[in-house]
């Protein structure tokens, strides 16, 4: 088996990357030259299409599996030679592996993430029809572990207010930065992409243009008229290049910068730790609690379907409080309003239950068992249809249910029967 060049246009050693790593792709070639070439190989592929953190991202992980089986079954050369008993064994080694800064032991999702990233490869190349693809399918949907589903981290109201109001307090860079956050609703990287020249004015509206981003989309979103002011005071101030970034301290803000202001500012409003992400949070929750549709939510945030906006409508306590204030006094009827008594069918005489209410209506082939205090647009909804037709053979039971309304002064009930009655009498004669 020979091994195709490695490309040279793929370089994976951008800024902030460590000087020593684990295993390097020199040191896998000389031990699985192949594995390393279809690997290098896919990742270039990757790098066409996908955002240079995504393909860094995949590239370390493809490299950690590329370095434990090179480390523990050199007889591998190429991706054909993997089998399915070397994946079992590489999850049996994730767990054990060192997590970030050498902390073990990795987490659930970053080992999904990585048997995930995997599948995925292995998929690719077989479909591709590289010539080291894998024989047979090796990772499955039971491999992965099951994630945990946490609510989103947000701000309360009461903590939310304290951090404005700490904000206030403190130099306009800082400030600025917290209202930008929390009133826009902007992930950390938008925020830090975003020009000096992105507010612009629609129809006497002032909105936020923020450029292509994580989802590979662009957005508009309504400014608050006080941030606007912020905005305009903070420009008015600058004597630097409008085209640089909104925010220039020095030069164009980090998200490393972005999360110590933050930080700085929570604990001078005595609220603990926060982080930037969870401004985000704080406003999609405040926002759908009042009212915001979830699909106005969606276009605020940039989310490209409701299934990730959603999983704010699970925060929105207040939302599922009202909701379900809404519907107490229906429900609380169901279990507190007398009932009076009925002849039981022994013939003895009781209170009523919730489960006997169905004497409430008599119908003409059972019982309605909704408490009168709940309205029902479907009541005697046949009987009042053009289609419904009745003839004298049903007087008795027209004749009951009458007289069932009448005992439980169901007067317009009384009135349909009755009407039904007479009608069935004329015709009759």
């Amino acid at each position: 088996m020979t091994a195709s060049p490695v490309p040279a246009s793929v370089e994976y050693t951008g800024p902030g990357r460590p000087a020593s790593r684990e295993i390097d792709w020199p040191a896998i070639s000389e031990v699985a030259p192949v594995l390393a070439a279809t690997m290098l190989r896919y990742l270039d592929q990757l790098a066409l299409s996908l955002r240079p953190a995504s393909v860094t991202r995949a590239e370390t992980m493809l490299r950690h599996f590329a370095g434990y089986l090179t480390s523990n079954h050199p007889e591998i050369e190429g991706l054909v030679d993997v089998e399915r008993r070397h994946i079992e064994a590489f999850k049996r080694y994730l767990p054990t592996r060192p997590g970030k800064n050498g902390r073990p032991p990795l987490s659930e999702m970053t080992i999904r993430m990585t048997l995930g990233t995997l599948r995925t490869f292995f998929e690719r190349v077989s479909e591709w029809g590289y010539p080291d693809a894998p024989r047979r399918v090796l990772i499955f949907n039971g491999d992965l572990p099951t994630p945990d589903d946490p609510l989103p981290k947000f701000l309360s109201d009461v903590d939310a207010a304290k951090l404005m109001q700490a904000a206030t307090e403190a130099d306009p860079v800082r400030r600025l930065v917290i209202e930008m956050l929390a009133r826009t609703g902007l992930r950390v990287g938008e925020f830090c992409a975003l020009t000096a020249d992105a507010v612009v004015l629609i129809k006497g509206r002032h909105w936020l243009r923020v450029p292509l981003g994580k989802l590979h989309n662009d957005r508009y979103i309504p400014l608050h008229p006080g941030l606007v002011e912020l905005l305009n005071d903070y420009q008015a101030t600058r004597d630097d290049d409008i085209d640089r970034s909104i925010i220039w301290n020095g030069g164009p803000m980090s998200r490393h910068q972005i999360t110590r202001i933050i930080k700085r500012i929570a604990k001078a409003a005595g609220i603990g730790h926060v982080h930037p992400h969870q401004l985000r949070h704080t406003l999609a929750t405040q926002a759908i609690n009042r009212g915001m549709s979830l699909e106005a939510v969606a276009a605020m945030l940039g989310h490209k379907t409701l299934r990730m906006t959603l999983v704010y409508a699970r925060v929105a306590d207040q939302t599922v409080a009202d909701a379900y204030d809404a519907v107490t006094d229906q429900v609380d009827a169901l279990y507190t309003k007398p009932n009076g008594l009925r002849a039981n069918g022994n013939g003895s005489v009781g209170m009523t239950s919730l489960a006997d209410e169905y004497h409430q209506r008599m119908l003409g082939n059972g019982w309605c068992n909704r408490p009168q205090q709940i309205d029902c647009q479907y009541e005697s909804i046949c009987e009042t249809c053009a289609y419904y037709d009745t003839d004298h053979t049903f007087q008795p039971i027209l004749e009951a249910q009458r007289n069932h309304a009448a005992d439980r002064d169901q007067h317009h009930r009384v009135d349909l029967f009755q009407m039904l009655i007479d009608r069935n009498q004329q015709a009759h004669k």
